[in-house]
């Protein structure tokens, strides 16, 4: 499919063997940016930069991460990669740029010696092109899956997944890493990506807690993340910008059941690179909807690895 937002540019680099990797969104300059994290195992960089409050309006680039708390070594490479195009905030002894970033645990997938690092970062951006909408087992989404509520030995291989809006000039983005505690659901509510059965079919893990109602055991310790990015062209401020990532936050739940537990980090981040006029509120609501498409989309283009079965597998 053919989009893209001008000066926008979308890059992968992954470990195919230790199956990690990273992705990297650059965005053009006088680009706005916002955050809104939820969940209670958050893995983060410079988010709080991305306040209305505080002082700093333009952002430069997003990453999204495997590899835990370790992950965020990516983000150092593409500082560099930055860096070197003379790309930053001006400071009046360097520019420095800004990087936001979030991270999901995919250690227990592959190789967990085997972390996204600031060469995996640069590289990604080396790779970055205008082809936006690349899907599946693909940079911070090659090690994603969902569907904890069993463990991991039933969930379900999830990856990277994107979906776009066009209305007259205005444009809008979204990309995701879903690698959810809960399950994918399409618009009936029906699971399509979760925590499977035995005996075949899925779990439904709204269901499972349910029925613990009362008992003392609880939920495998495992922690998850959600990492979004909503994209515009729309002319938005800094504080319009946040209100989108919120907005996005709806697209998850119409796709990810349960999401926002405290097993999970879910962030969005949103950009408004400032190229034609539009509400915020036209952004946030269409952002929402193709946010819980790029959800569901991620289940539908990934691939099955180190024995963990796909969608393909299962329908």
């Amino acid at each position: 499919m053919s989009f893209g937002i001008d000066g926008v540019r979308v890059g992968h680099a992954q470990d195919e063997v230790g199956l990690t990797g990273c992705t990297v969104v650059l965005l053009p300059p006088d680009t706005k940016g916002g955050v809104d994290v939820r969940g209670g195992a958050p893995g983060t960089r410079e988010t709080d930069l991305l306040n209305p409050v505080n002082l700093v309006e333009e952002v430069h680039a997003f990453v999204l991460s495997g590899g835990s708390a370790f992950g965020i070594a990516s983000t150092i490479g593409v500082v560099r990669y930055l860096e070197e195009k003379g790309i930053g905030f001006e400071t009046g002894v360097a520019r420095v740029p800004i990087v936001p970033a979030g991270v999901i645990f995919d250690l227990a997938v592959g190789d967990a010696a085997a972390r996204p690092d600031a060469v995996m970062g640069y590289s990604a951006c080396l790779n970055a092109s205008e082809d936006i909408t690349r899907q599946g087992n693909l940079g911070a989404g090659m090690g994603a899956t969902v569907g904890m509520m069993l463990g991991p030995a039933s969930s379900t291989k999830s990856g990277l997944g994107t979906a776009c809006f066009e209305a007259g000039e205005l444009k809008i983005f979204a990309l995701v890493v879903v690698n959810a505690f809960g399950d994918i659901v399409d618009e009936k509510g029906e699971v399509i990506a979760g925590a499977r059965l035995p005996e075949g079919g899925f779990a439904c893990t709204e269901t499972c807690i349910e029925n613990m109602l009362g008992a003392s055991s609880e939920p495998p310790p495992l922690t998850n993340t959600t990492l979004g990015v909503i994209v515009t062209n729309a002319r938005l401020s800094k504080t319009d910008v946040n209100w989108v990532a919120q907005r996005g936050h709806n697209g998850f739940a119409r796709a990810i059941s349960p999401c926002h537990t405290k097993l999970d980090g879910d962030l969005i981040f949103a950009a408004a690179t400032g190229q034609v006029n539009a509400s915020a509120d036209m952004v946030g609501v269409m952002g929402s909807i193709i946010m819980a498409q790029a959800v569901r989309n991620a289940a539908i283009h990934a691939a099955s690895v180190a024995g963990i079965p796909a969608y393909a597998d299962l329908h």
